[in-house]
């Protein structure tokens, strides 16, 4: 990894399941989709199973963000963070994707929130898509998309937490 380490490197983990084994019992997954001028959020519900958004915040300072993210937290239980990666399109990691690493470490470091990766390659354009799809204007989708992508994020992460236990329960 590159780029700033969380206060505490245990806050990094390299799977979903490492996440989903660090929550207590009820706690709830914050979804970020990260972008340049704005980060669109999602919760997911207290059973891992289904991801809502939330809407979208500015990017802004560190500090900033970490108060808005730990004031989330805070209202809604919410107990660990999966971060939006950008990969390219072959999977390998681009300067999008090392900048939205090192975001998602700092916010660790900062809120004390646990946080994993999930692969977000598409998920704009799939929600657009669906938005287009459901004959939603082009105002209301500029509007919701942030948090909708962020959702779709959120919302395969906790596809895979399920698939991964099939084989066994938390």
């Amino acid at each position: 990894m590159t780029g700033p380490e969380p206060a505490d490197p245990a806050l990094a983990l390299d799977s979903l399941g490492a996440l989903k084994a660090r929550l207590a019992p009820g706690e709830r997954l914050l979804g970020l989709d990260p972008g340049s001028k704005t980060v669109g959020l999602a919760v997911s519900d207290s059973g891992l199973r289904v991801a809502s958004p939330i809407g979208a915040m500015p990017r802004g300072r560190l500090a900033t963000d970490a108060a808005e993210i730990s004031r989330l937290a805070r209202e809604r239980g919410i107990g660990g963070m999966v971060m939006g990666l950008p990969l390219n399109m072959d999977g390998s990691e681009g300067p999008r994707a090392r900048s939205a690493r090192d975001r998602a470490l700092a916010l660790a470091g900062a809120t004390g929130l646990p946080v994993a990766f999930q692969d977000e390659r598409m998920s704009t354009m799939a929600v657009e898509r669906a938005m287009i799809a459901a004959d939603l204007g082009r105002k209301k989708r500029a509007r919701k998309i942030d948090g909708a992508a962020a959702a779709y994020i959120l919302q395969a992460a906790l596809d895979a937490m399920a698939r991964d236990d099939e084989g066994g329960g938390r």
